[in-house]
């Protein structure tokens, strides 16, 4: 398969309960590459909360989806990966909740996120030297939202606003939402997902994703941390 760009995800194992729910509430399954079915929650048109975030898959971003600079090739970013995991520890969190953020919903840590943020850290520097130049185009559409001098800086350097000290870990679970939409689905959610979340929480792999010429994401490779 030929992909566009690639990216450094958390992706949930795919064999826990919490992953199977929140997997199927997404309607996409990045590791098996195909669509699953919704669950059926009252109240909830759950196709259409999660239409935006569905092609992604179940996943929290490390380092943002990038295309490959000219003279790099994908067998090298693969053999960066694994050398970037043997030398990160595993992660360990006291769990997740669910939160809102903005007018979106998503899992978010529970605990001290220094480690997990060293980790974010280390994808997005060491992994760089991959990514093509940002075009102008993207960097105008992403100052379109309105950005803070950080957040513009990251931009111009990094190729995405919210990495390194303004990264927040989350996995998305819906699109932009009205309140009355947002508030019934956040209900639905603590019913559903939020008594199958892990206490405690943790990160023992980095996946390397890839976006498909139809813009879904599939999982490629999960590589162990073990540093």
């Amino acid at each position: 398969m030929t992909f566009t760009r690639y990216a450094i995800y958390f992706a949930p194992p795919a064999g826990k309960e919490w992953a199977k729910f929140a997997t199927s509430w997404l309607g996409w399954d990045m590791e098996a590459g195909k669509p699953v079915a919704h669950p059926i929650v009252e109240g909830i048109d759950v196709a259409a909360v999660t239409e935006v975030p569905r092609k992604y898959g179940l996943h929290a971003t490390l380092k943002p989806p990038f295309r490959l600079r000219d003279g790099k090739t994908y067998e090298a970013l693969q053999k960066a990966c694994s050398s970037l995991a043997s030398r990160q520890p595993p992660v360990s969190l006291d769990g997740l909740e669910i939160a809102r953020f903005g007018r979106f919903l998503a899992l978010r840590p529970l605990g001290e996120t220094r480690a997990l943020n060293a980790l974010a850290a280390a994808c997005v520097r060491e992994l760089d030297c991959f990514r093509a130049p940002t075009s102008e185009a993207e960097l105008a559409r992403r100052r379109a939202a309105g950005l803070t001098p950080k957040q513009d800086a990251n931009l111009v350097q990094w190729g995405y606003p919210y990495v390194l000290d303004v990264f927040r870990f989350h996995i998305t679970l819906s699109g932009k939402l009205d309140k009355p939409t947002l508030r019934a689905t956040r209900n639905a959610l603590q019913t559903h997902l939020a008594p199958l979340l892990p206490q405690p929480f943790q990160i023992t792999d980095l996946a390397l994703a890839g976006e498909a010429e139809d813009g879904r994401f599939h999982l490629i490779h999960r590589y162990a941390l073990s540093g």
